[in-house]
């Protein structure tokens, strides 16, 4: 049965540096917080805290004190954290349901703050379904938080920052980049120096990043991307081809890289899926990642009561999340009578000040990761779009011959986004080819929130529930 974990002012679903500020701002007024996160510490995807099983990392990466300094904040604030629980329901009210290591719990608020993040993007091409081939956030994973290579020869591809930084990490891992593909090219990096300006310690951290990999003679193909992977023996047979500044392959410009290992991501979408499943109003913007929550400057959605914050409501990046979280966390608090107007004014202004500052930055990593729909359209026929259920874009395009419309009609007709992520992976590439064929990424839509939000079985949700539990209601009199 479900353990009733108890009411709170608040709950926050999330532990990044979205969530975890939003719990620690709220804190600090005296309100009783909740945090949830399926990781077992706060800090998020670039936060990521290293197992306590490890020792120390002699000398600390910058992101690596930026996450100590916040886990110290959320540790000593007072907040109820649940760490290492799966969020798999939430209804309004608010009531989340959630399974961890020891059973089901059930919390419950007036107030919720989603700070869920981002899902990884990866145009399919042939192979990308092959062993050794995984994304760039499971490679950041494996260097931050288990010390791990992901390969011993690994080709990094796609676009956005993590390009250089997985490079960069490999390198100081001991590993061996073959080559760095990018499908941006030097142009699209310097129309956007301004907005790299308003971070200088983060763009001289890039520069760092690429001075390693030009250094250690790694190539660097500006705009290139992945055509296919194959299985060659032990090995991978990596093929790229340059392509037009849209995404557009461009034939004859083919060329063959040997590697264990590919680690491939086209960007960032926010994690909206606890929005739509509580049916809040949605946009579309694809230069901060795709479809989001409508949301004002403090998170507030369509839905009372419910906000939504960090790259979950719009790519912006970590720096600009903390500050997000901040304001999300006031706004509830003013919403719920809780916080004064003097109070409110005062903290939430200088706090937005902050976050408009940071999404400078973030908003233009944002756009360099925007999905380029000439890439979409070069997907072969043959290729696995949905890999959880295996449908082809071949069977995608052949439900919208037969007059599916939208994303959910695909759904229905092929099976794709059925599987265990929800349609997480493939649901923007599903929407970007209904897009080409019927006009617009807003008729395209998106696929509806649905319960379970992530794969649980029927045992972790009763427990030990057994069929004498059932409650037999008195026969009615005849």
């Amino acid at each position: 049965m479900t353990a009733d974990a108890g009411a709170f002012d608040l709950v926050v679903i999330g532990g990044g540096p979205a969530g975890l500020m939003a719990a620690v701002a709220a804190r600090r007024h005296g309100a009783t917080v909740a945090l949830l996160d399926e990781n077992p510490a706060a800090g998020g995807q670039v936060y990521r805290a290293t197992p306590a099983a490890f020792a120390p990392d002699p000398v600390a990466t910058a992101e690596q004190s930026a996450g100590d300094r916040l886990r110290k904040l959320l540790a000593r604030s007072g907040a109820v954290t649940l760490f290492g629980h799966k969020v798999w329901s939430v209804s309004p009210g608010f009531r989340v349901d959630a399974i961890g290591a020891d059973g089901p719990v059930a919390l419950s608020a007036p107030k919720l703050i989603v700070a869920t993040g981002t899902c990884e993007r990866v145009v399919p091409f042939p192979g990308w379904t092959t062993p050794g081939v995984i994304g760039l956030a499971a490679a950041t994973l494996l260097l931050k938080s288990q010390r791990m290579l992901p390969g011993r020869a690994t080709v990094v591809a796609g676009c956005g920052p993590l390009l250089v930084a997985v490079a960069a990490g490999i390198l100081k891992g001991g590993g061996h980049v073959v080559a760095v593909i990018d499908v941006a090219g030097p142009k699209d990096w310097l129309m956007r120096l301004p907005g790299l300006l308003s971070r200088p310690d983060l763009l001289a951290r890039g520069a760092r990043w690429l001075a390693t990999i030009r250094a250690a003679g790694v190539p660097l193909l500006s705009r290139h991307a992945l055509s296919a992977v194959r299985e060659l023996g032990d090995a991978l047979e990596v093929t790229v081809a340059r392509v037009e500044a849209d995404g557009t392959p461009i034939a004859g410009t083919e060329r063959t890289l040997m590697a264990d290992c590919v680690a491939v991501g086209n960007g960032l979408t926010p994690g909206s899926d606890v929005s739509r499943v509580l049916r809040a109003q949605h946009r579309y913007d694809a230069a901060h990642g795709g479809w989001v929550a409508v949301a004002d400057p403090c998170g507030r959605t369509s839905v009372a009561g419910l906000y939504v914050v960090g790259d979950g409501s719009g790519i912006a990046g970590a720096a600009a999340a903390e500050h997000h979280g901040e304001l999300a966390a006031l706004a509830a608090l003013r919403d719920s009578g809780r916080l004064p107007i003097e109070k409110f004014d005062g903290e939430s202004a200088p706090a937005l000040r902050r976050m408009d500052r940071a999404r400078r930055f973030g908003s233009v990593m944002a756009e360099l990761m925007a999905l380029r729909p000439a890439q979409v359209a070069a997907i072969p026929a043959e290729t696995v779009v949905c890999r959880c259920e295996d449908v082809t874009r071949g069977e995608i395009d052949a439900a919208i011959d037969g007059g599916a419309r939208e994303v959910n009609q695909v759904k229905a007709w092929t099976r794709c986004g059925m599987g265990p992520c929800q349609g997480r992976s493939c649901g923007d590439v599903v929407a970007e080819l209904v897009a080409r064929r019927i006009g617009s990424r807003e008729a395209a839509g998106y696929f509806t929130g649905r319960l379970p939000l992530r794969p649980v079985s029927l045992e972790a949700v009763t427990g030990d529930y057994v069929y004498a539990d059932i409650p037999v209601p008195k026969a009615a009199p005849l």
